[in-house]
Protein backbone atom coordinates (compact mmCIF):
# COMPACT_ATOMS: atom_id res chain seq x y z
CA UNK A 1 0.00 0.00 0.00
CA UNK A 2 1.10 3.54 -0.79
CA UNK A 3 -0.08 6.92 0.44
CA UNK A 4 -1.09 9.99 -1.53
CA UNK A 5 -0.86 13.17 0.54
CA UNK A 6 -2.44 16.34 -0.84
CA UNK A 7 -0.42 19.46 -0.04
CA UNK A 8 -1.12 21.70 -3.00
CA UNK A 9 -4.06 23.83 -1.80
CA UNK A 10 -3.87 27.61 -1.63
CA UNK A 11 -5.15 28.01 1.95
CA UNK A 12 -7.38 30.98 1.18
CA UNK A 13 -9.22 30.69 4.52
CA UNK A 14 -5.97 31.18 6.45
CA UNK A 15 -4.88 34.34 4.67
CA UNK A 16 -2.81 36.43 5.20
CA UNK A 17 -0.74 33.71 6.95
CA UNK A 18 -0.79 31.57 3.79
CA UNK A 19 0.29 34.39 1.49
CA UNK A 20 3.83 33.53 2.61
CA UNK A 21 3.52 29.98 3.91
CA UNK A 22 1.93 26.67 2.91
CA UNK A 23 -1.20 26.05 4.95
CA UNK A 24 -0.05 22.48 5.64
CA UNK A 25 3.03 23.86 7.41
CA UNK A 26 1.22 26.16 9.83
CA UNK A 27 2.16 24.65 13.22
CA UNK A 28 -0.01 23.39 16.03
CA UNK A 29 1.90 22.78 19.28
CA UNK A 30 4.94 23.99 17.32
CA UNK A 31 4.76 21.18 14.73
CA UNK A 32 3.35 21.57 11.21
CA UNK A 33 -0.06 20.00 10.66
CA UNK A 34 1.34 18.05 7.70
CA UNK A 35 3.83 16.26 9.97
CA UNK A 36 1.02 14.77 12.09
CA UNK A 37 -0.47 13.24 8.95
CA UNK A 38 2.86 11.82 7.77
CA UNK A 39 3.41 10.27 11.19
CA UNK A 40 -0.07 8.72 11.14
CA UNK A 41 0.65 7.19 7.72
CA UNK A 42 3.95 5.76 8.95
CA UNK A 43 2.36 4.38 12.10
CA UNK A 44 -0.22 2.58 9.94
CA UNK A 45 2.61 0.67 8.26
CA UNK A 46 2.73 2.60 4.98
CA UNK A 47 6.19 3.63 3.82
CA UNK A 48 5.89 4.94 0.24
CA UNK A 49 4.30 8.39 0.08
CA UNK A 50 3.55 10.60 -2.90
CA UNK A 51 2.99 14.25 -1.95
CA UNK A 52 0.99 16.35 -4.39
CA UNK A 53 2.43 19.88 -4.36
CA UNK A 54 1.54 23.19 -6.03
CA UNK A 55 2.79 26.76 -5.70
CA UNK A 56 4.33 26.06 -2.28
CA UNK A 57 6.27 23.01 -3.51
CA UNK A 58 9.69 24.39 -2.55
CA UNK A 59 8.60 25.07 1.02
CA UNK A 60 6.98 21.63 1.40
CA UNK A 61 10.05 19.90 -0.01
CA UNK A 62 12.39 21.82 2.27
CA UNK A 63 10.33 20.86 5.34
CA UNK A 64 9.77 17.17 4.51
CA UNK A 65 12.87 16.35 2.47
CA UNK A 66 13.11 12.79 1.23
CA UNK A 67 10.91 11.59 4.08
CA UNK A 68 13.66 9.71 5.90
CA UNK A 69 13.16 11.82 9.03
CA UNK A 70 9.67 10.27 9.26
CA UNK A 71 10.72 6.77 8.25
CA UNK A 72 9.15 7.30 4.81
CA UNK A 73 10.15 7.31 1.14
CA UNK A 74 8.69 10.50 -0.35
CA UNK A 75 8.08 11.31 -4.02
CA UNK A 76 6.83 14.77 -5.04
CA UNK A 77 4.06 15.03 -7.63
CA UNK A 78 3.62 18.55 -9.08
CA UNK A 79 0.08 19.81 -9.76
CA UNK A 80 -0.26 22.93 -11.92
CA UNK A 81 -3.32 24.16 -10.01
CA UNK A 82 -5.82 22.82 -7.45
CA UNK A 83 -8.33 21.05 -9.69
CA UNK A 84 -10.08 18.79 -7.20
CA UNK A 85 -9.15 15.78 -5.11
CA UNK A 86 -9.81 13.37 -7.96
CA UNK A 87 -7.43 15.36 -10.17
CA UNK A 88 -4.69 14.61 -7.64
CA UNK A 89 -5.40 10.90 -8.11
CA UNK A 90 -5.32 11.40 -11.88
CA UNK A 91 -1.86 12.98 -11.93
CA UNK A 92 -0.57 10.34 -9.50
CA UNK A 93 -1.66 7.45 -11.72
CA UNK A 94 1.84 6.40 -12.78
CA UNK A 95 3.23 6.69 -9.25
CA UNK A 96 0.40 4.69 -7.68
CA UNK A 97 0.39 1.95 -10.31
CA UNK A 98 -2.00 -0.84 -9.32
CA UNK A 99 -1.29 -0.54 -5.61
CA UNK A 100 -3.91 0.12 -2.96
CA UNK A 101 -3.45 3.56 -1.45
CA UNK A 102 -4.60 5.83 1.33
CA UNK A 103 -5.34 9.42 0.31
CA UNK A 104 -4.74 11.90 3.12
CA UNK A 105 -5.48 15.62 2.98
CA UNK A 106 -2.38 17.35 4.30
CA UNK A 107 -4.25 19.99 6.31
CA UNK A 108 -6.50 17.50 8.13
CA UNK A 109 -6.02 16.29 11.68
CA UNK A 110 -7.36 12.94 12.91
CA UNK A 111 -6.94 12.01 16.56
CA UNK A 112 -5.85 8.44 17.15
CA UNK A 113 -4.30 7.95 13.72
CA UNK A 114 -5.53 5.73 10.89
CA UNK A 115 -4.20 2.31 11.91
CA UNK A 116 -7.64 0.80 12.44
CA UNK A 117 -8.94 2.15 9.12
CA UNK A 118 -6.00 0.72 7.18
CA UNK A 119 -6.23 -2.65 8.96
CA UNK A 120 -9.93 -2.91 8.16
CA UNK A 121 -9.35 -2.09 4.50
CA UNK A 122 -6.66 -4.72 4.20
CA UNK A 123 -8.88 -7.33 5.86
CA UNK A 124 -12.18 -6.63 4.07
CA UNK A 125 -10.87 -5.56 0.63
CA UNK A 126 -13.55 -3.10 -0.55
CA UNK A 127 -12.83 -0.93 -3.59
CA UNK A 128 -13.13 2.18 -1.45
CA UNK A 129 -13.37 2.97 2.23
CA UNK A 130 -14.31 6.37 3.62
CA UNK A 131 -14.43 7.99 7.05
CA UNK A 132 -17.47 9.99 8.05
CA UNK A 133 -18.30 12.29 10.93
CA UNK A 134 -21.40 14.24 11.91
CA UNK A 135 -21.17 18.00 11.35
CA UNK A 136 -23.46 20.94 12.02
CA UNK A 137 -23.11 22.41 8.50
CA UNK A 138 -22.86 19.54 6.01
CA UNK A 139 -23.29 21.87 3.02
CA UNK A 140 -19.63 22.87 3.49
CA UNK A 141 -18.37 19.30 2.96
CA UNK A 142 -18.65 16.22 0.84
CA UNK A 143 -21.72 14.43 2.22
CA UNK A 144 -22.58 10.72 2.28
CA UNK A 145 -26.06 9.19 2.37
CA UNK A 146 -26.46 5.81 4.10
CA UNK A 147 -29.34 3.37 3.88
CA UNK A 148 -31.13 1.83 6.86
CA UNK A 149 -28.39 -0.82 7.17
CA UNK A 150 -25.57 1.73 7.15
CA UNK A 151 -24.43 1.12 3.57
CA UNK A 152 -23.25 4.02 1.45
CA UNK A 153 -25.81 4.73 -1.28
CA UNK A 154 -24.89 8.21 -2.45
CA UNK A 155 -22.41 11.06 -2.19
CA UNK A 156 -22.48 14.76 -3.04
CA UNK A 157 -19.89 17.52 -2.86
CA UNK A 158 -20.99 20.60 -0.89
CA UNK A 159 -24.71 20.09 -1.64
CA UNK A 160 -27.15 22.96 -1.29
CA UNK A 161 -29.65 20.59 0.33
CA UNK A 162 -27.66 17.85 2.14
CA UNK A 163 -29.30 14.44 2.50
CA UNK A 164 -27.51 13.77 5.79
CA UNK A 165 -25.20 15.37 8.31
CA UNK A 166 -22.41 12.88 7.58
CA UNK A 167 -19.36 14.65 6.16
CA UNK A 168 -16.42 12.90 4.56
CA UNK A 169 -13.27 13.17 6.65
CA UNK A 170 -10.12 13.88 4.65
CA UNK A 171 -8.84 10.28 4.68
CA UNK A 172 -9.83 7.79 1.96
CA UNK A 173 -8.64 4.29 1.02
CA UNK A 174 -8.86 2.95 -2.52
CA UNK A 175 -8.01 -0.06 -4.60
CA UNK A 176 -6.80 0.46 -8.17
CA UNK A 177 -10.47 0.36 -9.29
CA UNK A 178 -10.71 4.08 -8.54
CA UNK A 179 -8.47 4.94 -11.49
CA UNK A 180 -11.13 3.96 -14.01
CA UNK A 181 -13.66 6.04 -12.11
CA UNK A 182 -11.39 9.08 -12.08
CA UNK A 183 -10.58 8.72 -15.78
CA UNK A 184 -14.28 8.95 -16.63
CA UNK A 185 -15.06 12.07 -14.59
CA UNK A 186 -16.04 15.46 -15.92
CA UNK A 187 -15.53 18.69 -13.96
CA UNK A 188 -18.28 19.51 -11.48
CA UNK A 189 -20.15 22.80 -11.24
CA UNK A 190 -17.13 24.01 -9.26
CA UNK A 191 -14.86 23.25 -12.20
CA UNK A 192 -13.10 20.47 -10.30
CA UNK A 193 -12.79 16.70 -10.53
CA UNK A 194 -14.58 15.62 -7.36
CA UNK A 195 -13.53 12.55 -5.39
CA UNK A 196 -17.17 12.20 -4.30
CA UNK A 197 -18.14 11.76 -7.97
CA UNK A 198 -15.46 9.09 -8.35
CA UNK A 199 -16.77 7.18 -5.34
CA UNK A 200 -20.33 7.56 -6.67
CA UNK A 201 -19.13 6.07 -9.97
CA UNK A 202 -17.79 3.07 -8.07
CA UNK A 203 -21.16 2.64 -6.37
CA UNK A 204 -23.07 2.97 -9.64
CA UNK A 205 -20.92 0.28 -11.23
CA UNK A 206 -21.37 -2.28 -8.52
CA UNK A 207 -18.17 -1.77 -6.56
CA UNK A 208 -18.20 -2.07 -2.80
CA UNK A 209 -17.72 1.12 -0.81
CA UNK A 210 -17.45 0.81 2.97
CA UNK A 211 -17.69 3.59 5.53
CA UNK A 212 -16.77 4.18 9.14
CA UNK A 213 -18.54 6.83 11.20
CA UNK A 214 -15.98 8.15 13.64
CA UNK A 215 -16.94 9.53 17.01
CA UNK A 216 -13.43 10.73 17.74
CA UNK A 217 -11.87 14.00 16.80
CA UNK A 218 -11.29 15.34 13.31
CA UNK A 219 -10.62 18.82 12.05
CA UNK A 220 -9.98 20.42 8.69
CA UNK A 221 -7.47 23.03 9.85
CA UNK A 222 -8.40 25.41 7.05
CA UNK A 223 -9.39 28.34 9.26
CA UNK A 224 -8.14 30.07 12.38
CA UNK A 225 -10.89 28.77 14.67
CA UNK A 226 -10.11 25.17 13.80
CA UNK A 227 -6.35 25.74 14.04
CA UNK A 228 -6.75 27.04 17.58
CA UNK A 229 -8.99 24.12 18.51
CA UNK A 230 -6.50 21.54 17.19
CA UNK A 231 -3.72 23.37 19.01
CA UNK A 232 -5.77 23.08 22.20
CA UNK A 233 -6.32 19.38 21.66
CA UNK A 234 -2.66 18.58 21.01
CA UNK A 235 -1.48 20.64 23.97
CA UNK A 236 -3.83 18.63 26.21
CA UNK A 237 -1.51 15.67 25.76
CA UNK A 238 1.89 17.33 26.27
CA UNK A 239 4.09 16.28 29.16
CA UNK A 240 5.80 19.02 31.19
CA UNK A 241 9.42 19.54 30.24
CA UNK A 242 11.84 22.35 31.05
CA UNK A 243 15.05 22.29 29.02
CA UNK A 244 15.40 26.03 28.74
CA UNK A 245 16.12 28.56 31.50
CA UNK A 246 13.45 29.60 34.01
CA UNK A 247 14.41 32.05 36.75
CA UNK A 248 13.32 31.90 40.39
CA UNK A 249 10.91 34.80 39.92
CA UNK A 250 8.84 32.82 37.41
CA UNK A 251 6.03 30.36 38.10
CA UNK A 252 5.13 27.38 35.90
CA UNK A 253 1.77 25.74 36.59
CA UNK A 254 0.57 22.52 35.00
CA UNK A 255 1.80 21.08 31.70
CA UNK A 256 4.39 23.56 30.48
CA UNK A 257 7.13 22.86 27.93
CA UNK A 258 10.10 25.23 27.77
CA UNK A 259 12.34 24.04 24.95
CA UNK A 260 16.13 24.22 24.96
CA UNK A 261 17.45 27.73 24.41
CA UNK A 262 14.24 29.43 25.57
CA UNK A 263 14.31 31.79 28.57
CA UNK A 264 11.53 32.67 30.99
CA UNK A 265 12.07 35.51 33.47
CA UNK A 266 9.67 37.15 35.89
CA UNK A 267 6.68 35.47 34.26
CA UNK A 268 3.74 33.23 35.08
CA UNK A 269 2.83 30.40 32.71
CA UNK A 270 -0.31 28.32 33.20
CA UNK A 271 -0.33 25.24 30.99
CA UNK A 272 -0.78 23.56 28.77
CA UNK A 273 1.71 25.86 27.04
CA UNK A 274 4.76 25.34 24.86
CA UNK A 275 7.57 27.88 24.51
CA UNK A 276 9.79 27.17 21.52
CA UNK A 277 13.55 27.06 21.30
CA UNK A 278 15.25 30.43 21.35
CA UNK A 279 12.16 32.31 22.50
CA UNK A 280 12.15 34.66 25.47
CA UNK A 281 9.28 35.39 27.81
CA UNK A 282 9.80 38.28 30.23
CA UNK A 283 7.48 39.90 32.75
CA UNK A 284 4.51 38.26 31.04
CA UNK A 285 1.61 35.88 31.52
CA UNK A 286 1.03 32.93 29.18
CA UNK A 287 -2.35 31.31 29.65
CA UNK A 288 -3.61 27.83 28.76
CA UNK A 289 -3.56 26.46 25.21
CA UNK A 290 -0.87 28.79 23.90
CA UNK A 291 1.96 27.79 21.56
CA UNK A 292 4.92 30.12 21.18
CA UNK A 293 7.10 29.04 18.24
CA UNK A 294 10.88 29.37 18.18
CA UNK A 295 12.75 32.69 18.30
CA UNK A 296 9.77 34.71 19.54
CA UNK A 297 9.67 37.45 22.17
CA UNK A 298 6.82 38.01 24.64
CA UNK A 299 7.60 40.95 26.91
CA UNK A 300 5.35 42.70 29.43
CA UNK A 301 2.27 41.11 27.83
CA UNK A 302 -0.52 38.62 28.40
CA UNK A 303 -1.58 35.98 25.86
CA UNK A 304 -3.90 33.00 26.07
CA UNK A 305 -5.46 30.37 23.74
CA UNK A 306 -3.31 31.50 20.82
CA UNK A 307 -0.67 30.42 18.32
CA UNK A 308 2.39 32.62 17.81
CA UNK A 309 4.53 31.72 14.82
CA UNK A 310 8.31 31.85 14.43
CA UNK A 311 10.11 35.12 15.12
CA UNK A 312 7.06 37.10 16.23
CA UNK A 313 7.40 39.84 18.84
CA UNK A 314 4.72 40.87 21.37
CA UNK A 315 5.79 43.73 23.60
CA UNK A 316 3.79 45.80 26.08
CA UNK A 317 0.38 44.48 25.11
CA UNK A 318 -2.25 44.19 27.85
CA UNK A 319 -4.00 41.01 26.70
CA UNK A 320 -4.28 38.87 23.59
CA UNK A 321 -6.51 35.81 23.22
CA UNK A 322 -7.91 33.53 20.50
CA UNK A 323 -5.30 34.79 18.04
CA UNK A 324 -3.00 33.47 15.31
CA UNK A 325 0.04 35.72 14.98
CA UNK A 326 2.20 35.23 11.90
CA UNK A 327 5.93 34.86 11.36
CA UNK A 328 8.07 37.88 12.23
CA UNK A 329 4.94 39.86 13.18
CA UNK A 330 5.30 42.72 15.65
CA UNK A 331 2.56 43.55 18.16
CA UNK A 332 3.04 46.70 20.26
CA UNK A 333 0.77 49.21 22.02
CA UNK A 334 -0.30 52.37 20.24
CA UNK A 335 0.82 55.78 21.58
CA UNK A 336 -1.37 57.03 24.42
CA UNK A 337 -1.87 60.45 22.81
CA UNK A 338 -3.67 60.80 20.55
CA UNK A 339 -5.68 57.70 21.38
CA UNK A 340 -5.66 55.81 18.09
CA UNK A 341 -4.90 52.43 16.57
CA UNK A 342 -2.12 52.15 13.99
CA UNK A 343 -2.43 49.14 11.72
CA UNK A 344 -0.42 47.62 8.89
CA UNK A 345 -2.51 44.67 7.68
CA UNK A 346 -2.14 42.24 4.81
CA UNK A 347 -4.93 41.27 2.45
CA UNK A 348 -7.77 39.26 4.03
CA UNK A 349 -6.67 40.18 7.56
CA UNK A 350 -9.20 40.23 10.39
CA UNK A 351 -8.85 42.54 13.38
CA UNK A 352 -11.06 42.95 16.43
CA UNK A 353 -10.39 46.11 18.45
CA UNK A 354 -11.72 46.65 21.97
CA UNK A 355 -13.22 50.03 22.74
Amino acid sequence: MKALVLAGGAGSRLRPITHTSAKQLVPVANKPVLFYGLEAIRDAGVREVGIVVGDTAAEIEQAVGDGSAFGLQVTYLPQDAPRGLAHAVLIAREYLGDDDFVMYLGDNFVVGGIDGLVDRFRAERPQAQIMLTRVSDPSAFGVAELDSEGRVVGLEEKPEHPKSDLALVGVYLFSSAVHEAVARLKPSWRGELEITDAIQWLLDHGHRVESTVISGYWKDTGNVTDMLEVNRLVLESVEPSVRGEVDAASELIGRVVVEAGATVTGSRIVGPVIVGAGSRVRDSYLGPFTSIDRDCAVVDSEIEYSIVLRGASIVGVGRIECSLIGREAEVTPAPRVPKAHRLVLGDHSKVQIGT
